[in-house]
């Protein structure tokens, strides 16, 4: 890894440059401090820096969202984290923001206009795809051909806002073999870590929603389960494990998936 393919600037530094990104890249909780999800978050950065994007990232002044308190019913909570980002954003005259996190994507996106934060905000699978549409990011199938992968929807990308097309697309540009699960797209199944329940232990009952869901995708015999959320790649790799399938399938998200293929 060179250090150019993880040149990361802040807004800070941008605007003391006097230069405007072309997106913020919004890095959410989960692609700053969990160790998993920080490989998502440098796959995605090779992958800018790879197609010459302008980009930035708030750094120390880039808060929680404030979805998980939202979803647990503190909203009191949410505003003020909500506001404390705004103001942040608003200061530095934000037009476009990318995430990795469809947590994220789906509060910035649908919550903070209300609160009068109104932003174009896109999801990394949705801005990779204009990426290749516009001819700045060529994808070749390399190491992935003819695998046989399957793709989890997550349900703040799918459901929530009606995301599906762009993570399937890309996965299809690796040559790879998509094969869907029984449930999928407006169908899928959550993989357990929505609403908060990321953060703590699930309820009593007969079996894990992760195990449930992980079994489907099992069920599809594939060499890879494809996620787009950092929160589903925790919970289905937990749920690999506990099915005894750690050694020959791999959870990667759909960013990772591409920045090996092009050997970043």
């Amino acid at each position: 890894m060179s250090d150019q393919s993880i040149k990361v600037p802040t807004m800070a530094e941008m605007l003391a440059a006097g230069q405007q990104p072309e997106v913020l890249f919004w890095v959410g909780c989960a692609g700053s401090f969990d160790d998993r999800a920080k490989k998502i978050t440098k796959a995605f950065v090779k992958i800018l820096n790879s197609a010459g994007v302008s980009f930035a990232v708030l750094g120390t002044e880039e808060s929680c969202t404030g979805d998980p308190a939202k979803r647990s019913g503190n909203e009191f909570l949410f505003q003020m984290q909500a506001m404390a980002n705004i103001e942040v954003l608003n200061a530095y005259e934000v037009k476009k923001i990318v995430t990795a996190c469809p947590h994220c994507f789906n509060t910035i996106k649908n919550e903070y206009p209300g609160l009068g934060g109104t932003y174009e905000v896109m999801h990394h699978t949705q801005f990779l795809k204009s990426l290749l549409n516009e001819g700045r990011l060529t994808i070749e199938g390399g190491q992935y051909k003819g695998k046989k992968i399957t793709f989890h929807d997550p349900c703040y990308l799918g459901r929530a806002n009606n995301i599906y097309e762009a993570p399937r697309d890309l996965v299809e540009k690796l040559d790879a073999a998509l094969v869907e699960m029984k449930r999928s797209r407006r169908n899928g199944l959550c993989c357990g870590a929505g609403g908060a329940q990321m953060f703590k232990e699930p309820e009593k009952g007969n079996k894990d929603v992760n195990v449930e869901r992980t079994e489907e995708a099992l069920e599809t015999q594939p060499e890879i389960i494809a996620a787009a959320c950092p929160f589903c790649n925790t919970m289905l790799t937990d749920g690999v494990k506990a099915k005894n399938h750690e050694h020959d399938v791999k959870v990667l998200d759909v960013a990772e998936l591409i920045a090996n293929a092009m050997d970043l």
